[in-house]
């Protein structure tokens, strides 16, 4: 191995390492520093929290451009843009899991805390075997292309679905087989012991309905990074720091996000482009990733801008 190709293996080592510690200490803020108590989250505390995340993204974009070049960059905010949109729907069907399962707020940042814990290892797992398969079989690309493309027009033309209480859940019917469980909280605690035996709480019921949807979720979201980038540490380290802020994202916006109306038709665009992306250079051009960058911003903030001059009109009217 060459003096560059040391070189280069011991700078992606050093990213690996640093990127592990500021997740670790990021969960450490979180758990013991943001959210020491349960109580009732305040609106400012939670956007402080919020932009403290999102700062942590931005500069660690910054410290990928200075380490991997401008391009390597681009990349990793696509990624991350394109994780943090996607939760919107993530945090909306929290928002009917809590409410539909009866978690009082002050206990649901212990729930959420657990369920990005589960996230990390889940999305770091499908990652890795992602990238395994990507590179032995690069035409699954071409596969994630198709799903991509038929995932944002289905979310692009499908109705909602109303919400069912969670004792007709599958998930519950499931659980309920295997486990007992009680229907009454127990404060903070996820197992409980009712009449001499133990009982999953609401709070355990919660947590796995929240894994089991963030890996569906991963479903649509990893191969859209994946035809984005192929470099599993851009891939990863995108996916991870969007999530990292996503309970304090969740906080933020759970009571307002059904308001973007439009935004839901916007990531249904922007999946449809990147599932579309791999084809352009068969038809002589090719998709630049500042264009992929530019676009994903511009669909994002359209949708938003144009869900809130339409309220702003029904609101009129």
């Amino acid at each position: 191995m060459d003096i560059v190709a040391t070189h280069a293996v011991l700078s992606q080592n050093l990213m690996w390492v640093i990127f592990g510690a500021s997740v670790l200490v990021l969960l450490f803020l979180d758990l013991c520093v943001f959210n020491r108590k349960n109580e009732e989250p305040h609106f400012w505390h939670t956007l402080w929290i919020c932009v403290f995340y999102i700062a942590i993204a931005i500069v660690f974009g910054f410290f990928v451009m200075y380490e991997e070049g401008t391009d390597k960059a681009m990349s990793y905010f696509t990624g991350y843009l394109l994780e943090k949109s996607l939760s919107l729907d993530n945090i909306f069907v929290m928002s009917v899991i809590f409410s539909s399962i009866g978690v009082p707020s002050k206990y649901q940042h212990r729930v959420l805390f657990w369920g990005i814990l589960g996230a990390l290892v889940m999305r770091g797992i499908m990652i890795f075997l992602g990238e395994a398969l990507v590179s032995r079989f690069h035409f699954i690309l071409y596969i994630f292309s198709l799903f991509l493309i038929y995932t944002g027009a289905h979310m692009l033309f499908q109705k909602e679905d109303e919400a069912k209480p969670f004792k007709e859940s599958k998930i519950y019917k499931i659980l309920s087989r295997f486990f007992h469980v009680t229907h009454e909280l127990h404060g903070e605690h996820f197992w409980a012991k009712v009449d001499g035996k133990w009982h999953i709480t609401p709070l355990l019921f919660a947590l796995f309905v929240i894994e089991t949807m963030d890996v569906i979720f991963a479903f649509d979201s990893i191969p859209a990074i994946f035809l984005v980038t192929d470099d599993v540490f851009i891939v990863y380290t995108s996916n991870i720091f969007a999530i990292l802020g996503l309970r304090a994202l969740y906080f933020l916006l759970a009571a307002i996000v059904n308001r973007f109306t439009y935004l839901k038709p916007a990531l249904s665009i922007i999946l449809i482009f990147i599932g579309l992306k791999i084809f352009a250079p068969h038809f002589g051009f090719e998709v630049k990733t500042w264009q992929s960058l530019a676009f994903t911003l511009f669909m994002l903030t359209g949708g938003m801008v144009v869900s809130l001059i339409q309220e702003k009109k029904g609101i009129q009217k």
